[in-house]
């Protein structure tokens, strides 16, 4: 059956959009130098990754086996125990920080969550959702948890369980909480029963790589790590994954006789097609080139650095960070190149597909329009 050509046009006329907006953002945290074509069969088929990736199911038109791997990837990556991990790839970092919330809500029902004022807005809803009391804590000037806040607030609550939200790249900063300082206050204050959640969002792909390390991973004292999957790696869909411990998971999991496998996801049905393009394009990179895509994007973040600074824009970055904090832009620059914007600060965070030939015209468009609108400076730098 054919479409009519005004469904035909419309079609037409949303690729022409989707394609101008995808050339020209450098404001968001998602990378668009992907290609799986090789894949495009798999779209003819209703893969759906109902059930534990770990365990067998009645419905085979899965992509269980390629989940597994992408789920040893990361936790390889990030040092989990080799005889006590699990996982699978959720539907984004907001749905694996869920996951995570959850874990820790079923180990210490009567437990108080801490999360800096800079984690994600995702986070509040999700302990709205899992209905668990909070503190909200303090961020320093570089978007980091203020640890001394963090460590006096805690003293008010050392007879109740813990859970700490850390970020391992915040949103507009990318700010990376440091888990091994929170790990030793907990020690301080002799609060034995703790669970503390990573969300890596952007930043935990590569955290492996960041020079110096800042701790963040299961060795550090992590005991689940979120991260996007179609962020720095890139996916035509969003994805997620989440690290956590096999021992953690058996407090959560129930035998559903339907499915012929256990319920230990948040969504029932899961999109089988995500983990399919993440087990791909880590095939063809292999934590080289997962390195090699890293390193790439930090020099594109120093050169924009440094270009906007020779034209008298006080920008600045995070240690080991690809995004770079500046002033708040007029609105034609934020427009045109799709630039988040928080209170007095705008970043560009330079994924890998971003260029310095990008870089270099969006210099030119900011000194073109600084003759007529002058940049309005009122946040502090780090």
């Amino acid at each position: 059956m054919k479409y009519n050509p005004a469904t035909e046009n419309r079609l037409q006329e949303l690729l022409i959009k989707v394609k101008e907006a995808r050339d020209s953002f450098l404001g968001y945290p998602v990378s668009k130098d992907f290609d799986y074509s090789e894949l495009y069969d798999f779209l003819q088929y209703p893969i759906n990754n109902l059930g534990d990736p770990f365990e067998n199911s009645t419905y085979k038109v899965q992509t269980h086996e390629l989940e597994r791997e992408v789920v040893d990837f990361f936790a390889k990556l990030f040092r989990a125990n080799p005889k006590d991990y699990w996982g699978y790839v959720t539907n984004g970092g907001s749905e694996s920080n869920l996951y995570g919330l959850y874990i820790a809500r079923e180990m210490y029902p009567k437990a108080m969550v801490y999360y800096s004022e800079s984690t994600h807005y995702s986070v509040k809803k999700n302990i709205h959702l899992l209905n668990i009391p909070s503190i909200v804590i303090r961020s320093q000037e570089n978007g980091e948890i203020d640890y001394t806040d963090l460590e006096e607030t805690l003293k008010f609550n050392r007879h109740k369980p813990a859970i700490i939200l850390t970020t391992y790249g915040t949103t507009m900063k990318e700010a990376k909480d440091d888990v091994s300082k929170v790990k030793n206050i907990l020690k301080r204050l002799a609060i034995q029963d703790h669970y503390i959640h990573c969300d890596g969002a952007l930043a935990g792909s590569f955290g492996a790589f960041v020079e110096p390390k800042i701790p963040f991973d299961f060795i550090d004292g992590a005991d689940s790590i979120a991260i996007s999957g179609h962020k720095f790696i890139g996916s035509p869909i969003p994805a997620g994954v989440i690290i956590t411990k096999r021992s953690l998971r058996d407090r959560v999991s129930k035998g559903i006789s339907y499915i012929g496998s256990l319920d230990t996801t948040i969504t029932g049905s899961r999109n089988g097609h995500s983990p399919l393009f993440l087990w791909y394009a880590i095939q063809k990179m292999g934590i080289d080139g997962l390195k090699a895509r890293y390193l790439s994007s930090l020099e594109v973040a120093q050169y924009c650095k440094q270009e906007l600074l020779k034209i008298g824009i006080n920008a600045w970055t995070n240690p080991g960070a690809i995004t770079v904090v500046l002033p708040k832009m007029p609105e034609s620059i934020k427009n045109k190149w799709q630039l988040a914007t928080e209170d007095s600060v705008t970043h560009i965070i330079c994924m890998p597909n971003v260029t310095k030939k990008q870089i270099d015209e969006f210099i030119e468009d900011v000194v073109a329009v600084l003759e007529t609108e002058p940049i309005q400076e009122e946040f502090s730098y780090y």
